[in-house]
């Protein structure tokens, strides 16, 4: 038997926003983007060579879902992005002005560095050892 995670659901303030800065600032891929009523869409981004787990981008649509926006996690890092080129995909966020929040560190498992989206999710960008 095989499974997978599919997707992961990520709370946002606006699809358009988060649609702008998962395509166009991460390099993300636009999976799907389909309209299922007046207010809501389902909205799939993945990392461009993933073909497995995707984002699903939610519309916050109460006040508890808005205030989870950017601290799903309680502060800590929410998601993981691997990479096979660290320096590579480092400097292309920070050329389009991705938001670092420390300098790359070495670790034993490889090399990382957190960064936020601009809804205040940590990410790890990581090139794993």
């Amino acid at each position: 038997m095989k499974q997978i995670i599919g997707a992961v659901t990520l709370v946002v303030p606006d699809y358009d926003a988060a649609i702008s800065f998962y395509v166009e600032k991460l390099g993300f891929d636009l999976v799907e983007d389909t309209k299922l009523s007046a207010n809501k869409r389902w909205v799939l981004v993945a990392p461009k060579g993933s073909t497995e787990t995707r984002l699903l981008l939610a519309l916050a649509d109460d006040d508890q879902q808005i205030a989870a926006i950017g601290n799903q996690t309680g502060g800590r890092v929410c998601l993981f992005l691997n990479t096979d080129d660290f320096d590579r995909d480092h400097q292309a966020m920070k050329s389009k002005s991705v938001t670092f929040l420390e300098t790359p560190r070495v670790e034993p498992y490889g090399k990382v560095a957190v960064f936020e989206d601009p809804f205040g999710n940590k990410w790890d960008l990581i090139e794993k050892y």
